[in-house]
């Protein structure tokens, strides 16, 4: 019988509440909250003009944002002002679901249970315990990534393959996918992707990146179903079913790995077979001797301003479509003279490792010293890591402070520079430019021509020839001209005066202001922990939650039992073999509609329990080889379905993609999805292949017994 835990009563199997308008109401919510997580969009909110204007010019009293700008108007050509200004509100996976969560409780869908259940736990799956074990094992990871280990491993990787295409991407591969297994994907995903962005830049024969970056983001993927610690899904998983971590790892690890060996020729030879993308030798550019790591320090990327002025010149030259030699040059000097913090990454590398071997002893002797919150190990073990990156940023506060306030004095002066010859040039424009003389002189025509219209036939009323009519009104014309430079000159004087007061009167201090300078002061004396706590996915958070709370949602109002109950058919129809291809296929699928595979893994292992559930019930139980192949085929296919069609099919997926777009390389939705698809049907074909016959080895057809 599958119970409730916590002295919670066991799962209800009964269908007939899906009549009930809530519950229809509760799968139409849930539905629509995974579309828009897939498709996520702006909502424009129309606020009167007044109310806005006001609202700012309080928290501006308040002195908690920067007086606003006056709209600027044109004296020749009025602007009609309209009377609201539009507020885009994102509908997101941060905001979707907790909207429909909200939307629930307001119409009494849901309740106390569902929320505690989504929050505290229920059914052996504890979203709280999951995150606080997520977030303190990630800033631990993060951390080791913040000491420069993964782009120095990264390189000396790359100096291993040299120049020869084939071998690069294979060292490459085998990498990522050896250090994912350890620390997990999203450490991978921060340096790695950075890392392969400037390595295919600085080639001169590496047309585009996507034959890289698409096999580090599938091998990050891959790599991650190995330990329990390297994807919050494989916490949810093992949670609901009593797995013990090593038990996990050893049922997982075969078909992973073969899945690894079998998909890197058919990414070499198949997928990406054009020597645009993985060229035989690649031709890489040579660093200047003044900046080679024996003769340039290497600067640590986690300081503001440490690399001073080149940081923003290689933006500027990133951001131009001109293939320039300049921007090429300091991309290089990223990946060939990289940062390496040798303490922190030897401690960082220390208390990873005895933080999981801690993990899987402590989880293997269960049975006898009972069962304890995993997070009772990580995160004692991430303040220790926090408490090391503080000491260190306290230790060397001087010289990061003085690093990050000379690239802080180069930027300035680069500006400064930059906006005196911009001065400069409008200067000569406005000097040389005869824009304003010709359009008084063609005034001054127009009056000429029309007073030589008038008068053709004789003088005009005081006697004067047309003739003379148009000297003196050139010569009137020009004086006025003459007035009108100088009031234009006064005017100018006055405005730019009126600017420099608009400006000091903008630059008094603000909550907003002096927050920004407190987080620099926080960057230039702890630079790794500030680093790290920026890096957290602490996003995960409300989403992880909001999404627990729509599941148990379906749950308690009868749609889970209706899936659990049509899982149960197709099992009862296609066997083992069906329910180990059958449940690898949904979990794939889901990724990307039921709100990224941590979503699918909360739903899908609620469909599981309650099938559990209903055999019970019946009095006929589910055999050890079916049950088990149906959890591992949903282990694979939640951390394989990140690389399938959306982006939004993980987090992960969302932060490689905002990675990449920081470093000016886009990839489209439609290009995501064609690219992957070989991909993933290649990987989930090996995958389970090989996990049905290690199933059919290791397990029989006797009732499953709660054994792992």
């Amino acid at each position: 019988m599958v119970d409730g835990g916590d002295g919670q009563p066991p799962l209800s199997t009964k269908t007939s509440q899906i009549r009930e308008w809530r519950s229809i109401v509760t799968l139409i919510v849930f539905v629509i909250t995974n579309v828009v997580v897939l498709f996520p969009f702006h909502v424009p909110i129309p606020i009167p003009r007044l109310l806005a204007h006001g609202f700012l010019d309080a928290l501006s009293a308040l002195r908690i944002i920067a007086p606003r700008l006056e709209e600027c108007h044109d004296e020749e050509k009025p602007i009609k002002q309209k009377p609201y200004v539009v507020l885009r509100f994102p509908l997101n996976f941060v905001t979707a679901p907790l909207i429909a969560d909200l939307f629930l409780l307001a119409i009494l869908a849901i309740g106390k249970t569902e929320v505690r259940g989504g929050t505290l736990g229920t059914d052996n799956i504890n979203p709280l315990d999951i995150m606080v074990f997520f977030l303190s094992l990630a800033y631990i990871a993060i951390s080791l990534d913040a000491s420069g280990l993964i782009r120095y491993l990264a390189f000396r990787v790359l100096k291993w393959g040299g120049d020869n295409g084939p071998r690069l991407y294979f060292y490459l591969y085998s990498f990522f996918f050896a250090l994912t297994s350890f620390i997990g994907n999203d450490p991978i995903i921060l340096s790695g992707t950075a890392f392969l962005a400037y390595m295919t830049r600085v080639s001169s024969n590496i047309v585009h990146p996507r034959a890289w970056i698409h096999a580090q983001f599938a091998v990050a993927n891959i790599a991650s179903a190995i330990l329990v610690s390297s994807n919050p899904t494989n916490l949810v998983l093992v949670g609901a079913f009593h797995v013990r971590f090593i038990k996990y790892t050893a049922n997982v690890i075969v078909p992973v790995i073969v899945t690894g060996i079998v998909l890197f020729p058919f990414l070499l030879y198949l997928i990406f077979p054009n020597q645009e993308l993985i060229p035989s030798d690649i031709k890489m550019h040579e660093l200047p001797d003044e900046l080679k790591p024996e003769n340039k320090e290497a600067v640590n990327p986690n300081i503001p301003h440490a690399r001073g002025a080149a940081a923003e010149e290689e933006r500027e030259l990133a951001d131009s479509d001109v293939d320039n030699e300049t921007g090429k040059l300091l991309s290089l000097e990223e990946i060939l003279n990289p940062f390496l913090d040798k303490k922190g990454a030897g401690f960082g590398g220390a208390i990873m490792a005895i933080t999981l071997v801690t993990l899987l002893a402590l989880n293997a002797a269960a049975d006898k010293l009972g069962e304890h919150p995993v997070f009772w190990v990580t995160l004692p073990a991430a303040v220790v890591q926090f408490c090391w990156d503080v000491a260190l940023g306290w230790r060397d506060r001087h010289k990061t402070r003085e690093l990050a306030a000379k690239g802080r004095e180069e930027i300035r002066r680069r500006a400064e520079e930059k906006e005196a010859a911009r001065e400069e040039e409008e200067r000569r424009t406005r000097a040389n430019d005869p824009s304003h003389l010709t359009a008084s002189h063609a005034r001054l025509s127009h009056d000429a021509c029309g007073s030589s219209r008038a008068s053709q036939d004789g003088h005009d009323l005081q006697g004067k020839t047309p003739l003379d009519s148009t000297h003196a009104s050139q010569q009137a014309s020009s004086a006025n001209l003459n007035e009108d430079l100088a009031e234009k000159q006064d005017a100018a004087g006055s405005e730019e005066h009126a600017l420099r007061e608009k400006k000091r009167h903008l630059a008094r201090p603000t909550l907003v202001s002096q927050t920004k300078v407190w987080y620099e002061w926080l960057q230039e004396t702890f630079p790794t922990a500030t680093t790290v706590m920026a890096h957290l996915p602490l996003a995960l958070v409300p989403f992880a939650f909001t999404m627990f709370v729509l599941v148990q949602a379906l749950v308690t109002k009868g749609w889970v039992p209706v899936f659990a109950h049509g899982w149960d058919h197709w099992v009862d129809k296609t066997g083992t073999i069906g329910a180990i291809g059958g449940m690898g296929f949904l979990s794939v699928v889901l990724c990307n509609f039921a709100g990224t595979n941590i979503g699918t893994t909360i739903l899908l292992s609620r469909v599981i329990q309650t099938w559990q559930q209903i055999h019970h019930e019946n009095g006929i139980p589910i055999s050890d080889r079916t049950f088990w192949g149906t959890v591992y085929s949903m282990a694979i296919g939640v951390n394989y379905g990140a690389f399938s069609a959306a982006f939004s099919a993980s987090l992960a997926g969302l932060l490689w993609r905002d990675i990449l777009a920081r470093k000016h390389i886009r990839v489209h939705n439609l290009d995501f999805a064609r690219i992957n698809l070989p991909i993933i049907a290649i990987s989930m074909t090996v995958g389970l292949v090989v996990l049905v016959g290690q199933i059919y080895i290791m397990r029989g057809d006797q009732p499953y017994d709660g054994g792992r």
